[in-house]
């Protein structure tokens, strides 16, 4: 166990952009959220899911809806809380933690507003070990969890539970509800015991996106090249660098679809990359459209400057940008976790090859 504090929501919301793959939500406007909430009432625990007693109830918290949208409509701020209470209140239960749904931009510290108001730790997990655009995508589906009962609040103060047959269902009422309430909402979600949190979560996340932040502020001080730092950490591939030359970008159903074509440089130079998204990346083919890496590994775009990762609502024309990609948690490998968020799950002709396999 240890105290998150306000000088420690920048490394973590960095970090968790970079792991994000350009979805979660912009880290900026989690991070201003959980700041003043911290200031207000506090440092917030971030504990180990073994500190976790079986028994415990842990309720996830975060966004929902199309990343675009909640840079121009930005939250109340209670509503992640009404969501929390009001499922707290369907269950009958007081939580013990909250935990961040996806270790990615904003949804990485959505959890510390929660956690910080009401006094209670946030657990160093989340439920995919990096960003993706739909509910049912989270390891606790692999292991039977379900997503529902939850919880979804807006801004004006509506709110409803949820209750559907199948995670998939969830997925499909909630982004409806998502939709009619402005294209975001605030959800509580895949309410878990201890045990499950231990079995079928990614553990300490947070403390790895919060070491990606450290080590790519550190490296403007100290000369190295934020690239470099990152390679140092993790187990980062570069497939490309460049300059955006294109990017197509709409707010539909509910999510931030297009994609994105960079001009290689340097020994990429003649060629073109591009990347498709929704919500987040989710597949890099080059000009002569050979696949360089594809989801369910982490796609991220870094400015290759300052090494700050790039999210896919400001990606920009002429931007100077380094691609890498990260293995992705081994679960999301298996057949039924390639079922869930394979290519072929989002419509690609493309077979999985993991990224350690290409490079």
């Amino acid at each position: 166990m240890r105290e998150i504090n306000v000088d420690n929501l920048d490394d973590i919301a960095i970090g968790a952009a970079v792991l994000g793959t350009g979805g979660g939500g912009n880290p900026y406007i989690g991070k201003l959220m959980a700041r003043e909430a911290i200031k207000k009432y506090g440092p917030v625990k971030l504990i180990d899911p073994g500190e976790l007693d079986d028994s415990d109830v842990v309720i996830p918290t975060g966004m929902m809806g199309a990343p675009t949208v909640m840079v121009e409509k930005l939250p109340e701020g209670q509503e992640v809380v009404r969501a929390f209470q009001e499922l707290e209140r369907h269950l009958g239960v007081a939580a013990k933690a909250t935990m961040s749904c996806e270790v990615g931009g904003l949804n990485s510290v959505t959890p510390f507003t929660v956690a910080a108001q009401l006094g209670i730790p946030v657990v160093d997990a989340d439920m995919m070990g990096r960003a993706f655009p739909e509910l049912q995508m989270a390891t606790p589906t692999i292991y039977g969890i379900p997503a529902t009962p939850m919880a979804i609040a807006d801004e004006k103060g509506n709110h409803a539970i949820l209750k559907t047959l199948d995670n998939r269902w969830a997925e499909t009422l909630a982004r409806t509800m998502t939709i009619d309430m402005g294209c975001s909402s605030m959800i509580a979600i895949f309410s878990m015991t201890g045990e499950q949190v231990k079995q079928s979560c990614v553990r300490n996340s947070l403390t790895l996106a919060e070491n990606i932040g450290i080590a790519i502020r550190r490296s403007r001080s100290q000369g190295i090249e934020p690239i470099e730092a990152l390679r140092n950490l993790t187990e980062a591939f570069v497939i490309w660098q460049g300059r955006v030359v294109d990017v197509q970008r709409r707010t539909a159903t509910g999510f931030a679809r297009g994609n994105a074509t960079i001009a290689g440089i340097g020994e990429y130079y003649g060629r073109r990359l591009e990347i498709a998204f929704q919500n987040e990346y989710l597949i890099a083919r080059a000009d002569d459209n050979e696949v360089l890496i594809s989801t369910p590994d982490l796609i991220t775009i870094l400015d290759t400057e300052t090494g700050e990762p790039i999210t896919t609502e400001s990606l920009r024309y002429g931007f100077p940008v380094t691609v890498i990609g990260l293995p992705c948690d081994d679960r999301w490998r298996t057949e039924q976790g390639l079922s869930i968020v394979g290519p072929s799950y989002f419509g690609y002709d493309a077979n999985y090859i993991p990224i350690e396999a290409r490079y």
